[in-house]
């Protein structure tokens, strides 16, 4: 049997990471991985004047350059990390979830020849609802992820999102929209289930 890949991105505040753990748990699936950890681990090996774009937030840019440049310059930095581990993942048949800003679809290449792929974006649609996601992440790291930073970019963040769900759309990848954690939980296994049984058949 394939090992299951199930990727899952969206700008940030998006709940992502509550998505993917739930779901993960309901399918059995022990290895959740973020794009946000994988950036963190490549800091520790490259100093800034190496690769300054992964020391920079997603949402920030250098005064010279776009913010959707800058970000692109990053997640191409960090996808080449995430490529390794979901290539060692396939290798090994273990199943992985892997979420994050930086899963941007078409940008990470994962052979559905090899494992069951599944790829969605996830969307906050209302402002207010998105804001107060920071909340909620400023409450639970102990004030590590201080709400002020991301309330003060929270134009950008949602800029980000326009983008990564417009793009998304191109890909063909599914948009679920998170206001209702439950609901894109089910949306989301069933995309996976539906991705699987669609293998069997062909």
């Amino acid at each position: 049997m394939k090992p299951v890949i199930l990727l899952i991105g969206g700008a940030t505040g998006t709940g992502k990471s509550t998505v993917a753990t739930q779901v993960a748990h309901r399918l059995g699936i022990n290895r959740v991985t973020s794009t946000d950890v994988v950036r963190q681990t490549l800091r520790a090996f490259f100093p800034p004047n190496e690769k300054p774009s992964i020391h920079r937030s997603s949402f920030d840019a250098p005064p010279d350059e776009a913010l959707i440049e800058a970000f692109l310059d990053q997640t191409r930095e960090v996808t080449i990390a995430v490529e390794a581990s979901v290539s060692r993942a396939i290798l090994e048949g273990w199943s992985m979830v892997v979420e994050g800003v930086h899963v941007v679809p078409g940008m990470l290449t994962v052979s559905a020849a090899e494992a069951t792929v599944a790829e969605c974006v996830l969307t906050i649609d209302d402002e207010a609802t998105h804001a107060a996601h920071f909340f909620i992440r400023d409450a639970s790291s102990g004030g590590e992820r201080p709400v002020k930073k991301y309330l003060d970019r929270l134009d950008d963040i949602r800029m980000l999102q326009d983008w990564v769900a417009d793009r998304a759309r191109e890909y063909g990848v599914p948009v679920f929209e998170n206001s209702k954690v439950d609901k894109t939980v089910s949306a989301v296994i069933e995309l996976v289930l539906g991705n699987a049984a669609e293998l069997e058949t062909v």
